[in-house]
């Protein structure tokens, strides 16, 4: 959370952040007035952030419809980030083996918050119901990869964090009692892998397994999609699960090196 009171803080930049944020699948364009309500800011501070950002490259206004829109640059700063990580360096080969050896897509995710974000993916060449492309986040209450890095945390730690979620029935599968939630976690303690079980969408199941640093704090998870079209979850987990560990434990072995 962010500390408004501190002298250091800049508000002009929190401003401008709020409404890069503002955007998205449900906003791919706004009026001022929308940018000025999504970001909760006032219209003539919207109207400031909007030309700066107009200027520097980062949003542009459509020539007929004369509502703003994110332009292409705005990637580059999530780009920066993805290049100067090293854990994706490190754990592309093992990814592609895994996706290999699977032949079915998997993912890397990073904990921000209460989510894990997208952050590498190999994709199956067979079809998969959902889409997720990278910078895609998920919550860690009802996801595989979720579960897998609380598995890693101290159980006051797990318990803040799933207190702070809120839960939401995604599907009639979601479980949302945080008792449940945590057997869920304690059970990837005990097996090395979490499951998701259609809980966030229909039709998408997945297996995952935290991935730890050279302190043994984990810092992402690996998880492969399991559609339910061409497994079921026993199945997956007999077949899977053994190497879904195992990727991330050489993951976890090479950064602990670096």
């Amino acid at each position: 959370m962010s500390d408004s009171n501190n002298p250091l803080f800049n508000q002009s930049l929190e401003k401008g952040l709020a409404v890069l944020r503002g955007f998205g699948a449900a906003r791919r364009t706004m009026t001022l007035a929308d940018i000025a309500l999504e970001a909760g800011i006032s219209k003539s501070s919207a109207q400031r952030m909007v030309h700066t950002l107009e200027e520097l490259g980062y949003i542009r206004k459509h020539t007929q419809s004369r509502r703003f829109q994110l332009t292409p640059k705005v990637m580059e700063i999530g780009y920066n980030y993805l290049a100067a990580d090293i854990l994706v360096d490190v754990a592309n080969p093992y990814l592609a083996e895994l996706n290999q050896i699977t032949g079915e897509t998997i993912n890397l995710t990073e904990p921000d918050g209460l989510d894990m974000v997208y952050v590498s993916r190999f994709v199956a060449p067979k079809f998969i119901p959902i889409h997720m492309p990278i910078g895609s986040r998920i919550p860690m209450y009802c996801t595989g990869a979720g579960r897998a890095y609380l598995s890693g945390l101290g159980d006051d730690e797990v318990h803040r964090l799933l207190a702070s979620s809120k839960r939401v029935e995604l599907t009639r599968h979601t479980l949302t009692d945080t008792a449940a939630i945590f057997d869920r976690v304690l059970t990837c303690r005990k097996l090395g892998y979490a499951t998701n079980q259609e809980e966030m969408f229909l039709g998408d199941m997945t297996l995952a397994a935290p991935i730890f640093n050279s302190n043994g704090v984990p810092v992402a998870a690996v998880h492969v999609v399991v559609p339910t079209s061409r497994w079921t979850l026993q199945d997956a987990e007999d077949k899977m699960a053994s190497s879904v560990i195992q990727c991330a434990r050489a993951i976890s072995n090479s950064i602990r090196t670096l």
